[in-house]
């Protein structure tokens, strides 16, 4: 038998008890004997055992002012419950919501971000797009660009722009290269989302020069 089990044997005898002296109507309004509110509400809360509740039984099966005030106490006490579990489930749920959003938003900045390697590319005046290298693919939702530099990149404002293959523009946007781990990273935010599903180039310029260029897919 669990402890709620046990507890919730014990209180129906003591309620038994209690209806007792309430149906023998007996009045005890100078409150004589009575074990006080300390003890009652010791009983009501389960901090007093019905054995250690015991030396009190007798009064209890005989006393209406103690059902009255045992009543009152249990009630109390019910509600404190109540209202405790209400606000602790209150406070899981908007745990759980916050959460859940915020796991939402990272999956979606996540999801909107995509990293290109460049490291392996060379930096000359006059790009050259090297032979046989396949596309970068990047989704359309992508609003966030990470570009792994080629090494002896330099740091500061970089403009990237993008082109259609007959070398028009179509977007030009700035980010600002740093270096981080041993890596020249630039971050630059774009929109894709208008494009059609096609490949285009991405060009770098810093200070009107342009680096290095490169082939993506946009999907």
């Amino acid at each position: 038998m669990t402890g709620h089990e046990q507890f919730a044997k014990d209180e129906k005898r003591i309620l038994e008890a209690l209806s007792n002296g309430l149906s023998k109507e007996f009045h005890n309004p100078g409150r004589l004997g009575c074990p006080g509110s300390a003890i009652l509400e010791g009983i009501a809360s389960r901090r007093i055992t019905l054995f250690e509740s015991e030396p009190w039984l007798d009064h209890l099966g005989s006393c209406s002012a103690c059902f009255a005030e045992f009543t009152t106490i249990r009630r109390r006490l019910h509600t404190r419950r109540q209202i405790r579990v209400g606000s602790t489930l209150v406070i899981l749920t908007a745990i759980f919501a916050f959460w859940f959003s915020l796991q939402s938003r990272l999956s979606l900045t996540a999801n909107q971000t995509t990293a290109l390697d460049l490291r392996s590319y060379s930096i000359e005046r006059g790009y050259q797009i090297p032979a046989n290298r396949p596309p970068f693919r990047v989704a359309t939702g992508t609003k966030h660009l990470v570009l792994y530099l080629p090494i002896g990149s330099k740091d500061g404002h970089y403009d990237l722009i993008l082109f259609k293959n007959t070398g028009d523009e179509l977007l030009r946007t700035t980010g600002i290269a740093q270096l981080e781990n041993h890596v020249v990273m630039l971050r630059a935010d774009v929109n894709l989302s208008s494009l059609p599903r096609d490949s285009y180039f991405i060009g770098l310029r810093q200070n009107g020069i342009e680096s290095v260029r490169f082939l993506v897919r946009v999907r």
